[in-house]
């Protein structure tokens, strides 16, 4: 049996006749920069992320460069986020001109461990940038608490968590800004790359417009120096045929998540903590298992997709060698890095399916513990 990671397909194929109609609309009025459907939405991405204002942009990387460069944070000043997360959140902040500052995992999460980020507040430090990562969204209230008291900017790098909640508060609806990303293999995916930035600051709003649009304001006079940060229409378009099903996609993944927790109680699998204050929407299942690259080599043998998010934490990295950590410095995140496992989730899966998954992983592990005691 093949069980593919994640199938877009299986989605596309149940609204595929909206979305080419969706695009041909697009390509028959050629507008093919901003218009009408990115405005339309960037209206709903605010409403279901309970914003004033959304802002559409080229990617999710786009939309945390363009928070940076907004705020002004750029050569001298410092932003605290976690090492482990994919490269763009760390990325956008060293692009900047800025300097990355690591805080390590809670253990449970894989959030940043807000109970240490006053001791890397410096005063040089601007802003603080959580991870909503897998889908979970972090302990905003301790993080809100600490960037208050030291007058910091927070940027939500909700990426991985359109629609999550925290104590009944959407994803980018709690700090300064929000960012989410429409990679094609997010819940709320795109055909290509996209992006959307939520805000309550009417005043961000207004500087984050000008300045996705190289700063201008009207054309051809700058005020500062933006990017082509736009989102363009025909993925605004696709998103807005899918953007109707994302609650019941996400309530079919966390129905898959909570059968993969019960068939996986009373083993040696660990799956994913949710916190009580959450609702996560499973962007990611990552589960720790023992010998995690044996457990991987034998599930894509046996035609199960899986990966590893992710395999080397970004201290780690050669590109921030610069930044002077070491191996050690951050144990959660090597940890995580060493042990964590993506199973496919998305609710296309047949009970089949996930059934075949379950066999082979616990087989698997129940072969090596007899061998271990053998």
């Amino acid at each position: 049996m093949e069980v593919p990671l994640l199938d877009l397909k299986a989605q596309y194929a149940t609204i595929k006749d909206e979305v080419l109609t969706a695009v041909g609309e697009v390509l028959e009025s050629q507008r093919c920069i901003g218009g009408p459907k990115v405005a339309e939405l960037e209206a709903k991405v605010a409403e279901i992320s309970g914003c004033k204002f959304a802002i559409g942009v080229s990617s999710g990387t786009d939309a945390l460069l363009n928070c940076l460069m907004s705020l002004d944070i750029g050569a001298g000043d410092e932003v605290i986020t976690t090492p482990f997360t994919f490269f763009a959140s760390a990325g956008s902040i060293a692009r900047t001109g800025a300097r990355p500052v690591f805080v390590d995992i809670d253990t449970r999460t894989f959030n940043i461990d807000p109970v240490l980020i006053e001791a890397a507040v410096t005063e040089r430090t601007k802003a603080i940038m959580p991870v909503h990562l897998f889908g979970q969204m972090a302990d905003m209230d301790a993080i809100m608490a600490v960037a208050d008291k030291h007058a910091l900017a927070v940027i939500e790098d909700a990426a991985q968590s359109i629609t999550s909640t925290y104590k009944g508060k959407k994803a980018g609806s709690i700090g300064t800004a929000g960012c989410f990303s429409f990679f094609p293999s997010k819940n709320l995916g795109g055909i290509g790359d996209g992006g959307m930035i939520v805000t309550n600051d009417e005043e961000l709003y207004e500087r984050l417009m000008i300045m996705r649009d190289h700063g201008q304001k009207p054309q051809y006079y700058y005020h500062y120096i933006g990017g082509n940060f736009r989102l363009d229409p025909i993925q605004a378009a696709a998103l807005l045929v899918k953007l109707p099903h994302l609650d019941s996609w996400s309530a079919g993944r966390r129905r898959n998540a909570a059968y993969y927790n019960e068939k996986f109680a009373q083993t040696a699998v660990e799956t994913p903590y949710v916190s009580e204050d959450c609702v996560s929407i499973y962007n990611q299942y990552c589960v720790r298992v023992p010998r995690r690259d044996e457990v991987l080599s034998h599930l894509r043998e046996n035609g199960i997709g899986c990966a590893v998010y992710y395999p080397v934490p970004l201290h780690l990295q050669d590109c921030f060698a610069y930044l002077g950590y070491d191996e050690g410095d951050f144990p959660e995140a090597e940890k995580a890095a060493k042990e964590v496992l993506a199973l496919p989730v998305y609710p296309e899966l047949t009970g089949e399916m996930k059934n075949y998954v379950v066999e082979m992983i616990i087989s698997f592990i129940d072969a090596c513990v007899k061998s271990v005691k053998r």
